[in-house]
């Protein structure tokens, strides 16, 4: 396959992964609130799931699962347990830098090439200890066309596309 294909095959991937995860979150609340309903209605608490042929695929069962405990307020839980059981209780100190100031300080690293920084109001330049600079992996981005993805369902839809897709979807799985 040459490179251009590959792209091609990527972009039409990457367009029905995205389709499917769509229909899929869709898919799974119309089917949760389904079985809800049901259960409310008539007890029913597991469907069969069928192919349009009406072979049996999966099971659907609506669990129930009970209450859990969660701490919702911190500040009230850690005072029962420090008035309560007093030995649960582990006191530290923590230091850390500030996120923005690490978000801030990599990228102008990074921008100068070296893990150093200059101090603007002395001039005193400082070789940043437990930096290093790293290579970076290359890695490829699809950009789409503002029509892309619609063109891709619309090929799909014409069953044009099998070249590319249905061989690594047949039954059984890719290969």
């Amino acid at each position: 396959m040459s490179l251009k294909e590959t792209a091609g095959r990527a972009a039409v991937l990457q367009a029905l992964y995205d389709a499917i995860g769509d229909e899929l979150k869709a898919a799974k609340a119309e089917q949760a609130a389904g079985m809800k309903a049901a259960k409310q209605e008539t007890g029913t608490r597991q469907i069969s799931a069928e192919l349009p042929g009406g072979q049996a695929v999966a099971r659907v069962t609506l669990v129930s699962p009970g209450p859990a405990a969660t701490v919702v307020d911190e500040g009230a839980f850690t005072a029962w347990v420090r008035d309560h059981r007093g030995d649960q209780i582990k006191r530290e100190v923590v230091t850390r830098v500030r996120e923005a100031f690490v978000k801030s300080l990599l990228a102008e690293l990074t921008a100068a090439g070296v893990p150093q920084w200059c101090d603007q109001e002395t001039g005193e330049v400082h070789t940043v200890p437990g930096v290093v600079m790293q290579p970076r992996a290359a890695y490829v981005r699809t950009t789409w066309e503002k029509s892309g993805r619609d063109e891709v369902a619309r090929a799909w839809q014409a069953g044009e596309l099998a070249s590319l897709v249905l061989p690594q979807l047949a039954a059984g799985g890719a290969e």
